[in-house]
């Protein structure tokens, strides 16, 4: 029954290599929990705090989760359901239960692609990040991130723009928004992908959360992607988990004049893949998923842009806690990451204090001349709906206006 999985996945001082183990001794977690003391003692490596876990046989807290999972709409995928990823299973020490929302894509028959970064990503950074995710998705591969702003959301972001499929993973509960300022990447998400969690409905983001979710970023994907990472970076924890799984480790190269670009040029120094496209990455599993995986040679236009780098610069600033409905508001900050030239003056420098994250990201694109809808839409990485509205409104406000052959301009 699944409130004995929920129970076994809670049960604290035992491991998840040891919940493992202890799946090799009995059949499943229900007869873990009926089991009397004198079963266990042939699963070595348990110790008297984890045995002492497994006597307490309260289906309390398992049961109010069940109930939580059935009131936010959260699936629960255990590890002996079919549709549990082989390549996850494989690891040394994979979470026994997932909450989910969205639909889960075909993990083994498809080439998934963990892509990292820094938070506090440059202009550089997301632009990179942004194509990888683009390019990744049109060769055919699955995007598998974190959803934490800067690399995470730009790839994430990207690979939804071309129309793919993206895999988030989560260091709090599924059923929770955070960063709270990426509410519509995370909805998104859900609809064009699935978000994971291996962590109950309602656990906040608390830090060490973050480096044990990193496993299963690496553990669903075949390779891992580096897009700018600090000295000091959960991006480097998630590359190395992908070493010590087997998984290949892909870097695009930084500046070296950037801190944050640090990290991830040593893994390049170490012996990680350098890559400068999609198809770079995706060609390496050609052989595998030759049904899958086909070669995008167009060019692609997608880039950030300066009050990108602003915008995640600012929320980074302010503590967020997650919540439902919320999205970040930015703030006039001018800081920015690396010194890249800033578009030519025109109405998008002024306040419009009244618009949305989302209207001021529009202006964003359109601050570098008239623009074509269709790369409009590409650019701000939101659905195509939710960009014409916003453009109809912008344009009663007075503040963009529509010219010939489908392009639109400041006023």
């Amino acid at each position: 029954m699944l409130v004995h999985w929920i129970w076994f996945s809670m049960r604290q001082n035992v491991s998840d290599r040891m919940k493992v183990e202890l799946l090799r001794h009995f059949r499943d977690p229900e007869e873990i929990f009926y089991a009397g003391k004198e079963a266990f003692r042939n699963v070595e490596g348990l110790t008297e705090e984890g045995f002492a876990s497994l006597q307490d046989k309260n289906l309390k807290s398992a049961e109010e989760v069940l109930r939580r999972c059935e009131r936010e709409s959260l699936n629960i995928l255990t590890y002996q359901d079919a549709a549990y990823p082989a390549r996850l299973k494989n690891i040394s020490d994979p979470p026994v239960v997932l909450y989910y929302k969205g639909r889960l894509p075909d993990f083994d028959g498809s080439p998934l692609i963990g892509i990292v970064g820094t938070r506090q990503a440059s202009l550089y950074g997301l632009t990179a990040a942004k194509r990888m995710g683009y390019q990744i998705a049109k060769c055919g591969g699955i995007v598998v991130s974190g959803m934490a702003r800067g690399i995470d959301s730009a790839a994430m972001s990207g690979a939804l723009t071309a129309g793919g499929t993206v895999v988030g993973i989560l260091g709090c509960g599924a059923d929770m928004i955070y960063p709270p300022s990426n509410k519509n990447l995370f909805a998104d998400t859900e609809r064009y992908g699935c978000i994971l969690s291996e962590f109950v409905p309602g656990t906040p983001p608390i830090g060490w959360n973050f480096p044990k979710r990193n496993r299963i970023i690496s553990g669903l994907s075949c390779g891992v992607l580096v897009v700018e990472a600090p000295e000091k970076s959960g991006a480097l924890i998630t590359a190395n988990q992908a070493l010590e799984q087997g998984r290949d480790v892909f870097v695009v190269p930084g500046n070296i004049d950037v801190p944050t670009c640090v990290g991830s040029n040593r893994l390049l120094r170490e012996g990680a893949i350098a890559v400068g496209t999609g198809w770079d990455i995706l060609s390496e599993y050609e052989a595998i998923y030759p049904d899958k995986i086909c070669r995008e040679n167009g060019k692609v236009d997608l880039r950030a842009y300066p009050d990108e780098v602003r915008f995640q610069a600012k929320v980074a600033q302010k503590a967020e806690t997650p919540k439902k409905n919320t999205v970040g508001k930015p703030k006039n900050d001018k800081k920015v990451i690396d010194n890249e030239p800033q578009p030519p003056y025109s109405d998008v420098n002024k306040p419009h204090e009244d618009l949305t994250p989302e209207q001021q990201s529009v202006l964003a694109v359109l601050g570098s001349g008239a623009r074509l809808v269709d790369d409009v839409i590409a650019e701000v990485g939101l659905p195509t709906a939710k960009v014409l509205s916003m453009l109809t409104i912008l344009e009663i406000k007075g503040i963009v206006k529509r010219l010939p052959g489908k392009r639109i301009a400041m006023k």
